[in-house]
């Protein structure tokens, strides 16, 4: 049985001092208060600091913002004991499409602060990546956020290394925070590495021009969003035999071993990556995510690491 003790990191090289398990909040709309709670209060008993959200979140605009506001109330006090990250840059009406612009970003920023209920946002990501996005504007509405002490820290979401590099032009805030989609099944951020220049290898193709080492060079951390989650928004590989049964029964078997759920292995292979690397977890249900945060500080080794690797699929070589 392992310490089920929570890990934290320096986010992005920070004053943060947050779990590596972040609890996301982005399926809250339909649940109730009691429930909204329920999530919370597991995390929080577990060791969990770190709350994601975002504006998009929600069938309208900040409802999943506002609905956690509604719920916790929290006092100033409580407000302090814990770190909110939101995400701006996604439109949805006449879309969706993606604005980076300096007005898009001040107005979102006040519209979640609104929603809520607090004087600041400790981490702001931009959402997705604007393809029309202008540095200079994104430093502008950074800068006057910053000053105005509407926003503690930045970074971003989904965007690659050259993305980042054209943003820290001009952005004098440092990029704390890139989070992108990772999990057993879904890791081609690592799988492309490990095969490296393998031609008959289709996972060696360079889809991420080496996001984590880029990452890890420069203090940036990882969020691993749908860590869960087989592909794209196609269901968990958790409990999944039938498309993933050598993947689950050396979960099992794992999970047996260390006395955790499967789901903490699940939480461990991600946490085992190097660097600053904090999962968000996207589940609604308080057991879920306790089991989730018995796997922060698990310690895999190389061989059941690299074990469940090749059981979700992929080759090495």
């Amino acid at each position: 049985m392992t310490s089920t003790e929570m890990k934290t990191i320096a986010l992005g090289g920070t004053d943060i001092v947050a779990s590596n398990i972040a609890v996301g909040l982005m399926r809250v709309e339909q649940l109730t208060d009691e429930q909204i709670r329920a999530m919370v209060t597991a995390g929080r008993d577990a060791g969990v600091n770190f709350f994601d959200t975002a504006d998009v979140y929600g069938s309208v605009d900040h409802l999943a913002e506002r609905r956690v506001a509604e719920a916790l109330r929290l006092t100033p006090s409580q407000r302090g004991e814990v770190y909110i990250q939101t995400k701006a840059g996604i439109v949805r009406e006449d879309g969706p499409y993606f604005d980076f612009s300096t007005a898009h970003i001040l107005q979102a920023v006040d519209g979640s602060l609104a929603a809520l209920n607090t004087d600041y946002i400790d981490v702001l990501l931009l959402h997705r990546p604007d393809a029309l996005v202008e540095p200079d504007e994104v430093a502008a509405a950074f800068d006057r956020l910053a000053e105005q002490g509407k926003v503690r820290h930045f970074g971003v979401s989904n965007h690659t290394v050259g993305q980042m590099d054209l943003l820290r032009r001009s952005v004098t805030q440092p990029l704390i925070a890139n989070q992108l989609q990772l999990s057993i099944t879904h890791a081609p951020l690592i799988a492309e590495g490990v095969a490296t220049n393998m031609q008959a290898v289709p996972q060696s193709i360079d889809r991420g021009a080496g996001i984590l080492d880029y990452c890890r060079l420069h203090g940036i951390a990882v969020q691993a969003w749908s860590p869960y989650q087989a592909g794209y928004f196609t269901g968990t590989f958790l409990g999944d035999r039938e498309k993933y049964p050598q993947l689950n029964e050396l979960i099992d078997t794992l999970a047996a071993a260390y006395g955790v759920p499967p789901i903490a292995i699940a939480t461990a292979w991600i946490t085992r990556i190097p660097g600053a690397v904090q999962v968000v977890t996207g589940t609604t249900n308080p057991d879920r995510i306790a089991g989730a945060c018995a796997g922060s500080q698990l310690p895999l080794t190389r061989a059941e690491w690299y074990a469940l690797f090749r059981a979700s699929g992929y080759t090495i070589p």
